[in-house]
């Protein structure tokens, strides 16, 4: 009876943003049925802590989200979001009231690559109200994600406002709005999870480079914990080991063929687990993933 800390459930590969952290994929656009989804959830809900709700795309894109959220609660599911947030006004109502949502990750990367586009302040006052409508559950989590460390003092923004630097700014109003008590500004790298207010958070992080099948290899030897603590379902119910496979390159299976069980046990899957435990990278695709080095 595996049980994975994370499962990601790609409900959807389509994004509303151009984000230049975020390196898209080649698979055609796709949303997942309500059919294929009850019929993961019934898999999987036994065999993973939380639920999240991408690999690539957009989640909140997704028209039946809030069904979605209500077949997680109804199945004992609890699900994080990690979203671009720009469509929090529309989906708002199907988020509310759905005790099977437990944490909504906002990813400040948004400012990288759309920048005029995205209007700061009217961004960050959306998600400050829904916040505000959350905060009377005790259970709920608000983390603003900046995945963008390294890059944060390269990039200068002529819109007003930005002069000492994006997330400087994105970082200042959130300390003035939830009255933080320390410095939100100068939480550094090191300090990767800082705590603005009850339940409100902030996450930091480096960048990294996706992995991708044309690039050369980096090594072969080295650790993940894929297949060990996660594991993922795409959009048209491929699963594969990592959330960072964004082409399905290493098919494991499809769950609309195969039992869960039977793809994670499977021969394929054998092999990367054991590879992993002896510090041998199995996958062409494992060999050429910087993010792994993380756990070494």
């Amino acid at each position: 009876m595996k049980k994975f800390k994370r499962l990601y459930i790609e409900i959807t590969n389509m994004c509303n943003l151009n984000c230049s952290f975020c390196p898209k994929t080649a698979r055609p656009p796709e949303l997942m049925s309500t059919d294929l989804f009850e019929r993961i959830i019934s898999e999987v809900k036994e065999h993973s802590e939380y639920l999240f709700f991408h690999v690539m795309g957009e989640p909140l894109m997704h028209p039946d989200i809030g069904r979605f959220l209500d077949i997680c609660g109804e199945n004992g599911c609890k699900v994080n979001l990690t979203t671009n947030g720009m469509l929090l006004g529309e989906a708002r109502d199907k988020l509310l009231s759905k005790p099977a949502l437990k944490k909504i990750n906002f990813s400040m990367n948004i400012f990288d690559g759309n920048t005029p586009d995205v209007i700061v302040d009217e961004y960050l006052d959306n998600i400050f109200k829904f916040t505000e409508l959350m905060r009377s559950r005790d259970d709920f989590i608000t983390c603003f994600r900046f995945w963008n460390n390294e890059n944060k003092d390269n990039v200068t923004l002529a819109q007003e406002g930005w002069d000492s630097g994006k997330n400087e700014y994105v970082t200042r109003k959130i300390e003035e709005f939830y009255k933080a008590s320390f410095s939100v500004e100068h939480t550094t790298v090191s300090e990767k999870w800082s705590k603005v207010s009850d339940n409100v958070y902030l996450q930091h992080a480096t960048w990294f480079d996706w992995p991708d099948m044309r690039t050369p290899d980096l090594d072969d030897k080295g650790f993940c914990l894929g297949l060990r603590q996660h594991v993922a379902i795409l959009v048209d119910g491929t699963v594969v080991p990592c959330c960072l496979d964004r082409e399905g390159d290493v098919k494991l299976g499809n769950i609309k063929e195969r039992a869960f069980l039977d793809i994670v046990h499977s021969t394929r899957a054998r092999r990367i687990y054991n590879g992993f435990s002896k510090r041998i990278i199995i996958e062409p695709l494992c060999k050429k993933c910087s993010y792994r080095r993380r756990f070494d």
